[in-house]
């Protein structure tokens, strides 16, 4: 088929790579615009973009399309159908209508269930046992399209949302073209979605990474696995000599150990980092110092300095 692909990060970069090894000719790629990155600010090519440019393709970066010219330049592509994975622009009527078969999503949840930006994350935080992915057809609402095809995993107890994203990437990148095939031979079903369990999955924001030790452990430790690798849960920690700095807890489990201390107490730091919650004991496995290296906890707490009554904020 003739496709569009449309997507910006590195989970979107297998979708576009098992949609060329299907044989399909994809006569544009389009992905955000280099921004600026990193610590030095250098300008920086999406994902996406440089998968594209590796293979020869035709990459395309508009900052939105409410040009007429920008549309104007999509329809004359003259497409079958485009595919659209975590492209992160807003698709007017006049695009999602441009193609003949109109425009595909890869979306990384169960809808209706978390809707929006950061499904994967919200998925782990909420505690959920399973998640998927789903190709949609997309019209004007908020992924409000019918599904289309369908593939469900379990969240593991050990999982992140690094670990989930990936997964889920090659999930999708596989669901894909059996989407496609199917289109083709007019055995593409699209199913309603149902107006019950409609949750939000907003973008994650700055205020909430923050970890509040009065939660229970069980809600700490989605909390954390969620937010990892980024933009990491944190608090704060006071070696013994009260100089305060900012940690992140990048992987977590449920503490065997009883505790009746008070949230926040350290009541262990020798393998692992044990404190103790609003109910329970959460164990922090892999940590990282503001400024410093991701480390296993043994590592990061020969050099964080504890004194005996020390406390996470």
């Amino acid at each position: 088929m003739r496709l569009a692909f449309m997507g910006t990060p590195e989970f979107s970069v297998p979708a576009l790579g098992e949609l060329l090894a299907a044989g399909h000719e994809i006569v544009a790629v389009y992905s955000q615009p280099p921004r600026p990155s990193g610590r030095g600010h250098k300008i920086r090519k999406s994902p996406v973009h440089l998968f594209a440019e590796s293979h020869e393709l035709t990459i395309r970066t508009p900052t939105n399309f409410k040009s007429d010219e920008e549309r104007e330049a999509f329809a004359a592509l003259d497409l079958d159908v485009a595919i659209v994975v975590a492209y992160g622009l807003i698709l007017p009527k006049a695009i999602l209508d441009a193609p003949r078969y109109g425009c595909l999503n890869l979306h990384g949840s169960l809808l209706p269930r978390w809707r929006g930006a950061a499904p994967i994350q919200r998925a782990i935080m909420a505690g959920d046992r399973q998640t998927g992915v789903q190709v949609m057809q997309m019209e004007k609402g908020l992924d409000t399209g019918p599904v289309l095809l369908s593939e469900v995993t379990d969240i593991a107890d050990d999982d992140t949302a690094g670990s989930l994203t990936d997964r889920l990437s090659y999930l999708g990148a596989q669901l894909l073209p059996r989407a496609l095939s199917a289109l083709e031979r007019g055995g593409l079903v699209a199913t309603p979605q149902t107006q019950e369990g409609v949750t939000y999955a907003h973008k994650i924001s700055s205020d909430e990474a923050r970890i509040d030790w009065t939660r229970p452990a069980r809600e700490l430790d989605s909390h954390i696995r969620g937010l990892s690798p980024f933009p990491g849960a944190w608090f704060e920690l006071e070696d013994d000599k009260g100089k305060t700095y900012r940690v992140k807890a990048l992987m977590s489990h449920l503490g065997d150990a009883k505790s009746d201390a008070a949230p926040g107490t350290i009541i262990g730091f020798e393998d692992e980092l044990l404190i103790a919650t609003g109910e329970g004991v959460i164990a922090l496995t892999r940590l990282q110092r503001a400024g410093g290296k991701a480390q296993g906890a043994s590592e990061f707490l020969r050099g964080a300095k504890l004194a005996a009554n020390s406390r996470a904020l």
